[in-house]
């Protein structure tokens, strides 16, 4: 088949398209998903740069050149690795018949798999990290982890553009109970994560206010932003109920300030860094709490296929490419010019 395999950590030079990978088989708790489109996320550039290590304390676009040894989510990764976290794709073989899942299906699923033990109940594997992922013509998935949405109104490219972004959003809105009553800030409100956030905090009746440039500003308030407030502009302290936070890095600490008393802060993203200064006397005076947002529970995947079931939600993908221009999609990506998903289409 064909895919792309990333060989190490590093540039784009560790990304290699290939045509001779022998098509995964399915084992007997798994299925085999012919991939029909599969977006990019910041995973994907965090992982190929091996971001997650500890050592590393810069933003993404610094990390350029380090060495790195153990870079993935869970650390040390196995190469060469087929990335990609989103999928959606079509039932190829199931290795054990099931009653949820048959040949011809169209299915997603999560990028994080939840695989709990005693030892650790919020253990996942990732797809596209710790297992091969949907950059390629061909994925084995756990069967347990696909969901139906061969009903949804929507395309394979806007599926496949989903599952991280908006799985990721609505965990975040979820641990934070979001509901109708709030005043939601949403940092980098342009990106995949970011513009989900939006759309599915308005969904749920809030107010929105979001973080962006005035180049993006259009998309933003498309997608349902109430209040744009720009990257550089000032903040009014006690304005929101809650803060859903992707970018991190130096200006963290001015979300605090924002948030009233009592208030809640979701964070599942770090993009300008992973360090951050805070007041802990802002924290601990006004009552917040914090939440770490990565574990994506199987009721929050459930509810984002019921909406993708209904079409309730409609992605914003800005541009697609067939699956051998990942070089040319990441630098765009990264570039952050677009706003929303860019989304990568294996060979038919």
């Amino acid at each position: 088949m064909v895919g792309v395999q990333l060989l190490g950590h590093g540039g784009l030079d560790q990304l290699v398209v290939r045509d001779d990978i022998p098509v995964p088989q399915p084992r007997v708790d798994e299925t085999l998903v012919r991939v029909r489109a599969a977006g990019i996320n910041n995973t994907d550039i965090n992982t190929r740069l091996g971001w997650y290590a500890k050592d590393i304390t810069s933003s993404t676009n610094e990390v350029a050149g380090a060495s790195v040894q153990s870079g993935g989510w869970g650390g040390a990764l196995s190469f060469p690795r087929i990335q990609g976290g989103d999928l959606c794709g079509d039932v190829v073989a199931v290795g054990t018949p099931s009653s949820t899942v048959r040949v011809g299906q169209r299915v997603t699923c999560a990028i994080n798999q939840p695989m709990p033990s005693p030892e650790n109940p919020l253990y996942f594997e990732c797809l596209g990290s710790e297992r091969d992922g949907a950059f390629a013509e061909f994925c084995c998935v756990p069967t347990d982890q696909l969901f139906d949405v061969s009903a949804s109104p929507l395309s394979d490219v806007e599926i496949g553009a989903m599952p991280c972004a908006y799985g990721t959003a609505l965990g975040l809105l979820r641990r934070a109970g979001v509901h109708s009553d709030d005043r939601v800030l949403v940092t980098g409100a342009s990106g995949g994560v970011g513009l989900a956030a939006v759309q599915l905090a308005k969904h749920f009746g809030a107010r929105v206010w979001a973080v962006t440039s005035p180049a993006k500003a259009q998309a933003v308030i498309a997608a349902g932003a109430d209040d744009l407030i720009d990257r550089d502009g000032s903040y009014a302290p006690n304005s929101v109920s809650v803060v859903i936070d992707v970018v991190g890095g130096a200006g963290f600490g001015r979300w605090l300030d924002m948030l009233c008393p009592g208030g809640r802060l979701a964070t599942a993203g770090a993009i300008a860094g992973p360090m951050a200064e805070i007041d802990l006397r802002t924290l601990y005076l006004k009552d917040l709490t914090l939440y770490g947002c990565t574990h994506q529970s199987r009721d929050v995947f459930s509810e984002l296929v019921s909406l993708i079931q209904r079409g309730a939600i409609r992605p914003l993908v800005s541009k697609t490419y067939p699956l051998h221009e990942i070089a040319t999609a990441q630098e765009d990506f990264m570039s952050k010019h677009y706003a929303g998903k860019l989304v990568l289409i294996p060979p038919a």
